[in-house]
């Protein structure tokens, strides 16, 4: 191709007088590279068959309230400012889902009234359903100007024993000072 090129940029003008424009290599180089950029992404998103996937699945729902012991910890950076908080977390799940869970919270807030944001993880260890093992729920929340967006949903892969294979979201309600849960799940129906 390099000879290609020389020739091209070396051609001075065509029959009709204009200078030959320089091959665009680096253009085509650029295309060619983002064109399999966006096949290996394509690719990745695809479904594949695997022996997981083909395993006959349940969904279902757990509703049911829960206790929950916020305790304040100090931070990594002790240079940080107030408005950053860590916080522990212990809870006590009634219900559908019968379990205790620990973990970890860290916080922002800001000058704006009810403006702030929190992330959180907590390893769940108890009764889902009947199933007995342990899962991780992930926890985004955001807090804009008073209107709530929260998303919890299980960590991929992170259940054991009876929950292998656990996947959902859930959803808290507090109400009265009382906390309640809805969680959406789906389990392998080979436990």
């Amino acid at each position: 191709m390099s000879a290609f090129v020389e020739r091209r940029a070396s051609s001075p003008a065509r029959t009709d007088g204009k200078p030959v424009p320089p091959f665009p290599v680096k253009r085509i180089l650029v295309s060619v590279v983002a064109s399999f950029l966006f096949s290996v992404f394509l690719f990745a998103q695809t479904p594949r068959d695997s022996a997981t996937q083909k395993e006959k699945a349940v969904t279902a729902h757990a509703t049911g309230g829960f206790d929950v012991k916020v305790s304040p910890e100090a931070l990594a950076d002790k240079a940080a400012d107030a408005t950053l908080g860590r916080m522990t977390l212990n809870k006590q799940f009634h219900g559908d889902l019968d379990a205790t869970s620990k973990g970890e919270m860290l916080t922002a807030a800001t000058g704006v009234k009810d403006s702030g944001a929190y992330v959180a993880i907590e390893r769940v260890t108890g009764t889902l359903g009947g199933r007995n093992g342990s899962f991780v729920l992930q926890h985004t929340g955001i807090m804009n100007r008073g209107t709530p967006e929260l998303k919890i949903a299980v960590v991929p892969d992170s259940g054991t024993g009876q929950l292998t294979g656990l996947t959902g979201t859930m959803n808290i309600k507090i109400a009265d000072g009382k906390h309640s849960y809805d969680f959406e799940y789906t389990l392998p129906d080979n436990q």
